[in-house]
Formats: C-alpha cells, sequence, structure tokens
C-alpha cells in the first residue's frame, strides 16, 4: 500500500483524489440516497457523514432505529475503507460491524465520523463515532473490512 505525505509528514490515507461530490454521487439509487446520507467532512485521515432522523431512521417508539446508526456507520466506514486502496486493483467488503448504543436521538441529524485503527493488505479496522448536533455521543462503532483483489 503506498501512503501519500504531506507538508508536515502528517500521513494522508487516500490512494486517489475524492470529493464530497464523487462520494455523493457514488451513492445514487443506493440505501445511502434513501436514508439520506450525505458525506460532509474528508479529513487527512477520516470521512464524516452525516444522516437525518426522520420517519424513514426512525423505529416505532421514535427514536432513532439502532439499525440505521448501522447503517450510517457501515456508510462512512466502508466508502473510507474502499478511498484508502487502489480502487483498480482492490476493493473492501464489510466482515463484522459492532455498534454500542449510547443515547437515544428523536429528530435532527446524527453526523458520523469513521477514522481507521488499521490499514493492513487484507483488512481494514475502523472506528466510527456517530454523535448528535450538539457533539454528544450517540453510537460507537467497530467496522473490519476484508480488503479483497479483483479479477482482472
Amino acid at each position: 500500500m503506498s501512503w501519500y505525505f504531506l507538508k508536515d509528514n502528517q500521513m494522508k490515507i487516500w490512494q486517489s483524489e475524492i470529493s464530497l461530490q464523487s462520494l455523493t454521487a457514488r451513492g445514487k439509487n443506493t440505501m445511502i440516497e434513501h436514508l439520506g446520507i450525505e458525506f460532509i467532512e474528508i479529513g487527512d485521515d477520516f470521512l464524516t457523514a452525516r444522516m437525518p432522523i426522520d420517519n424513514r431512521t426512525r423505529q416505532p417508539l421514535g427514536i432513532m432505529h439502532g439499525g440505521a446508526s448501522c447503517a450510517l456507520a457501515e456508510t462512512v466506514g466502508s466508502t473510507a475503507a474502499n478511498c484508502c486502496v487502489d480502487i483498480e486493483k482492490f476493493y473492501c467488503v464489510g466482515l463484522d460491524i459492532n455498534t454500542n448504543h449510547i443515547r437515544s436521538i428523536r429528530d435532527s441529524f446524527v453526523i458520523g465520523t469513521a477514522k481507521p485503527f488499521h490499514l493492513g493488505k487484507s483488512t481494514q479496522v475502523w472506528g466510527i463515532e456517530i454523535v448528535n448536533e450538539q457533539k454528544q455521543l450517540i453510537s460507537i462503532n467497530r467496522l473490519t473490512m476484508a480488503v479483497l483483489a479483483r479479477k482482472i
């Protein structure tokens, strides 16, 4: 895996140029678009997306569905994972996700930020924190990804 280096010897994890617009386009006609997930920030070593809490993401008690929290975590983590490999040669798919729900939320938005714990040749492990707009922790998530070779 080749790394990109920035001015201050700070590591940049992305393997290609990415933009919020290209990530949004990638999610067209998928669950990402259906749930209203939008990418809002790309850092040197993180990716952030937000999701509305509305009728698409609530459970019958009126709070965010736990599966919606997992869907946001998997979306931001797996998108970030695929941006960390040479997409011509590899792709990443989820192996395992673990979510701990800390606080409930009824409306507004949640924001999920993915940062890597491990970027290996065959696996990646990501941590995704989901917070509300007041930056209160909603859930913590760990996502393990398999890095697979494309058949040429």
